[in-house]
C-alpha cells in the first residue's frame, strides 16, 4: 500500500510543480504589466494633458494648410496631422513656443501665472478682421474713454451695445490707418480670467485666428501684435 501511494506522490511531483511554476510565472507578467502601465499612466499624469513633443502636424482647414508643432497643439485629440473645422493652439510669451518641460509652470498657470497665449484658427465667418470693424462699427457703439498703457485708448462700450462688461482697446493708425484693436473683459470678469483680451486676424485664403491674451499685454500690444503676425506666417503653408 505505502509503495502505491508513494508511486502516485511521484507522478504528481512534477505536475504540481510545473502549476507552480506556471502560477509564478503569470505573476510575475502580470507584476511587470502593472509596473509598466503605473509608469505609463505616472508620466501621462505629470504631462497633464500637455506635449513635449515637437513633431510637425499638417492640419488643412478649408482651403488652407497650417504646420503646427504637436506641442503647442492644445487639444490631445488634435494633435494629428489631417483636415479639421478647426484648430486651438496655446504659446508661451514671450517665446511663442508650445509646452516644453522648462514651461510647465507657465502653461499650468501655478501661483496664478498668465503668460500663454491661446490662440484658435477657424474658417472666415466675417468680411472684415477686428481692425477693419472699428470705423464702421466700433467707433460707433463705444465712448472715448480713457488712456490706457503704451499709447491705446481704452473706449468702453455704450449702454445696449450688447457688449457686457467689456472694453475695447484701440491702438494709433499706422501709416496705412490700420489700428490695432481688440476686446477686453472688464471687472471681475477679466480678473477671473487667465486671457481676457481677444484680437482677430484674417489670413490666408479663408481663414481667421482669434488669439486671446492676459491683460497686462497690452503694455506690449504692439510687440505682441508683430510677433504673433509672424508666428502665424510661419505656420501658413
Amino acid at each position: 500500500m505505502s509503495e502505491t501511494i508513494t508511486a502516485i506522490e511521484r507522478q504528481l511531483r512534477p505536475a504540481f510543480l510545473r502549476r507552480l511554476f506556471h502560477a509564478f510565472l503569470a505573476l510575475a507578467v502580470l507584476s511587470g504589466v502593472v509596473s509598466l502601465a503605473g509608469q505609463w499612466l505616472g508620466s501621462r499624469l505629470a504631462l497633464g494633458g500637455h506635449s513635449p513633443a515637437t513633431t510637425q502636424h499638417e492640419v488643412v482647414l478649408g482651403n488652407d494648410v497650417l504646420l503646427v508643432a504637436e506641442n503647442s497643439i492644445r487639444f490631445e485629440e488634435a494633435r494629428q496631422s489631417g483636415v479639421a473645422s478647426r484648430l486651438d493652439l496655446y504659446l508661451h510669451w514671450p517665446s511663442l513656443d508650445g509646452y516644453s518641460e522648462a514651461a510647465r509652470d507657465a502653461f499650468n498657470h501655478v501661483n496664478g501665472s498668465r503668460e500663454i497665449i491661446f490662440l484658435t484658427f477657424h474658417k472666415r465667418l466675417t468680411s472684415r478682421d477686428m481692425s477693419g470693424r472699428y470705423d464702421p462699427i466700433y467707433a460707433a457703439v463705444t465712448e472715448t474713454g480713457h488712456a490706457g498703457p503704451n499709447g491705446l485708448a481704452m473706449r468702453p462700450f455704450k449702454a445696449g451695445s450688447g457688449f457686457v462688461e467689456e472694453i475695447l482697446a484701440v491702438g494709433p493708425p499706422n501709416i496705412s490707418g490700420r489700428r490695432f484693436v481688440a476686446r477686453c473683459l472688464s471687472a471681475a470678469l477679466a480678473s477671473e480670467s487667465l486671457a481676457p483680451c481677444e484680437r482677430d486676424l484674417h489670413l490666408g485664403e479663408g481663414l481667421s485666428v482669434n488669439y486671446r491674451f492676459p491683460e497686462h499685454l497690452l503694455a506690449e500690444w504692439d510687440a505682441l501684435d508683430e510677433a504673433i503676425s509672424v508666428k502665424i506666417a510661419e505656420m501658413l503653408q
